[in-house]
């Protein structure tokens, strides 16, 4: 068996784990409010499909990048403003934006629709680390945004657990009540870190597109990493260093599937293989659809609950 070929597998199971940690890390922000936004599909495409647009448009990286992270968060405070505001149905209105992102998208990327992406997110050069046997081509080929993903995730767990703010946020997902008591708003938590986390998923399918991507296709583009990470939350436990592990083994099992075909390695039929990362997320969403579930899982206990101070 060709080792170079796991070597690369291994590689790009980390790069796809920069869009799950992205992703992931947006919906545990707003899933430790008390939020649960299922639209993270929906989020996922629209920033790509923007971060295309307007590198294909103005060739400006950084500007593609940008305005995919302005959608995200348009997205979101729609979002927000059913949910929080009008107190909607926040499993409905998170189907919602899944459906209106997918149909937009490929809306406004159907004139570009098979185009070759205009530019392309580059990979680091860290000289003598990349040489490294084995560990030099998995851990150091990476651009600066997946070392600064993981950076990300290590600075949001510090602010959930080592800060003021963070004891807030994460009180507010438990009892709103109590948070409320002490007269801080409720709706105003939920409704920042609901943006926040719509920031992270826009910027998310923006590098997907610009890093990973290499022709603009509705259809093929995220391929239902959205609804992955929406169980990578679980598999955390809303932990945002967890979700590290959990976005490379996850991004392994994308991955897994086009090695074996390319090893001729039959075990199971393609399709089967292809379908495993998809049974292990429709299995972690059913876990979570219990009450029992989620305190054993540790969910926020207040998670898709809205509050309304008179209801007390």
């Amino acid at each position: 068996m060709n080792s170079n070929v796991w070597i690369l597998t291994f590689s790009d199971a980390i790069s796809i784990a920069t869009t799950l940690i992205l992703a992931t890390l947006g919906a545990i922000l707003t899933e430790r409010s008390g939020v649960i936004n299922l639209g993270v599909e929906g989020i996922l495409l629209m920033g790509a499909v923007t971060a295309f647009l307007v590198s294909d448009g103005t060739g400006n990286l950084w500007l593609a990048l940008f305005l995919s992270v302005l959608v995200g968060v348009a997205m979101s405070a729609v979002h927000a403003t059913l949910t929080i505001t009008l107190r909607a149905n926040q499993i409905v209105a998170g189907l919602a934006l899944v459906i209106f992102g997918n149909g937009l998208s490929q809306f406004i990327g159907k004139p570009v629709e098979g185009k070759t992406r205009p530019v392309t997110i580059e990979p680091m050069k860290l000289g003598p680390l990349s040489d490294i046997p084995v560990l030099g081509p998995i851990l150091f080929g990476h651009d600066i945004f997946t070392y600064l993903t993981w950076a990300g995730a290590l600075v949001c767990s510090l602010y959930l657990n080592r800060t003021r703010p963070g004891l807030v946020l994460r009180a507010t997902g438990d009892a709103p009540a109590t948070v409320d008591a002490q007269g801080v708003s409720v709706a105003m938590i939920r409704f920042v870190h609901t943006i926040l986390g719509g920031a992270l998923m826009g910027l998310a399918g923006g590098w997907f597109m610009l890093a990973r991507g290499t022709a603009w296709s509705q259809s093929a583009t995220t391929n239902g990493i959205g609804w992955i990470a929406l169980s990578l939350v679980v598999f955390a436990a809303w932990r945002p260093l967890r979700a590290i592990a959990g976005a490379v083994l996850f991004g392994f099992t994308l991955q897994v599937p086009f090695t074996l075909q390319g090893q001729q390695i039959n075990i199971l039929p393609p399709e089967i293989v292809q379908m495993l990362p998809y049974v292990a997320t429709l299995f972690v969403l059913v876990m979570l659809s219990t009450p029992r579930a989620r305190r054993l899982l540790g969910a926020p206990k207040m998670l898709g609950q809205p509050f309304v101070r008179d209801e007390r």
